[in-house]
């Protein structure tokens, strides 16, 4: 099994020799390779079985860095860079001639940023090169909050965990593609867009799923998904199909009495959105341990940290 610790030497080493890390993030754990290094890269997409259609994210320290690994830099991610970095936030630019074609599956645009953690900031400015790092679990499945998470999924595949603590925003980043100073969203996530429009006027939100040749990581139909069926509407009717003691529920602040209570996840009893967002993998995880054949989950709010709640809980649902 993968070693768990803090030692930023050997995750140093580990990754200077070609190997994997998971590291810790404010979204997500991340399963990180040398994102310059073809051969460590593959590494990555073997770890998790990963499609190679679906692409990956660059990681770095500084937004001085950020100009090492695209093309161009507009204004705009300037502005966003100023106000969100370190922070929740991917940005897709057009990518540097050296960034492999695989970090990026194919496309001419590579997406970058700056996580906002501690520890993987400090790793970062110790390497000569910034990290390639999807999350760190099996293709498809549930994304992973804690470095117990980690090595429960992938600690055969990999020699070290980088522990970092549990993950404080606990959904991924939100993606904006940026064509000059046009930006679309593609991927709802730990920035509400509220908060994006303060800083840049979006054109366009696009979160339709894929099934194939994503533009952004976490596009397609089905994703983050638990190994029991996931069923998104409105509890107390579908909690009248099923047989409750056979029933997981995931809701914001309701219990239900037909539901055995060890079996609900409250994910925040004051119905706060960011609160709930930190512990909706963490939920999907411990219902999909339980003895249950179904997961009922409610869809949260239309507001801030929300929408990125029910894109998850939506893709989890999708034919399983």
């Amino acid at each position: 099994m993968a070693d768990i610790g803090t030692d930023l030497q050997r995750a140093v080493s580990f990754l200077t020799q070609g190997d994997l890390v998971a590291i810790p993030t404010e979204t997500v754990y991340g399963l990180a390779a040398n994102a310059y290094d073809e051969a460590a890269v593959v590494k990555i997409f073997e770890a998790k079985n990963r499609p190679a259609f679906d692409p990956l994210i660059v990681h770095t320290h500084a937004v001085s860095q950020v100009s090492g690994i695209v093309r161009e830099v507009p204004d705009a991610a300037y502005k966003l860079a100023e106000r969100f970095w370190p922070g929740p936030l991917t940005l897709i630019l057009p990518k540097a001639e050296h960034v492999p074609l695989l970090v990026t599956s194919g496309h001419d645009s590579v997406g970058v940023r700056i996580p906002n953690h501690s520890l993987t900031l400090d790793l970062l400015r110790q390497l000569p090169f910034p990290v390639a790092a999807p999350s760190a679990n099996p293709f498809g499945y549930v994304s992973p909050t804690t470095a117990h998470h980690v090595q429960d999924q992938l600690g055969d595949r990999i020699p070290y965990v980088l522990d970092g603590g549990a993950c404080e925003v606990g959904v991924e980043s939100t993606i904006l593609r940026l064509n000059g100073d046009e930006v679309e969203v593609l991927r709802l996530g730990g920035l509400a867009l509220e908060d994006l429009q303060e800083v840049v006027q979006i054109s366009k939100v696009q979160v339709k799923t894929s099934s194939s040749n994503p533009a952004a990581p976490g596009m397609l139909s089905s994703h983050y998904s638990p190994r029991k069926k996931v069923l998104l509407g409105n509890i107390s009717e579908n909690l009248q199909k099923t047989d409750p003691s056979r029933t997981g529920v995931i809701s914001l602040q309701q219990i239900y009495s037909e539901v055995p209570r060890e079996q609900q996840i409250q994910l925040s009893a004051s119905g706060d959105l960011s609160e709930a967002a930190r512990g909706l993998f963490s939920a999907l995880r411990t219902l999909d341990a339980q003895p249950i054949d179904l997961i009922l989950a409610e869809p949260m709010p239309e507001q801030g940290l929300g929408r990125a709640i029910n894109d998850r809980l939506q893709r989890a649902s999708f034919q399983s």
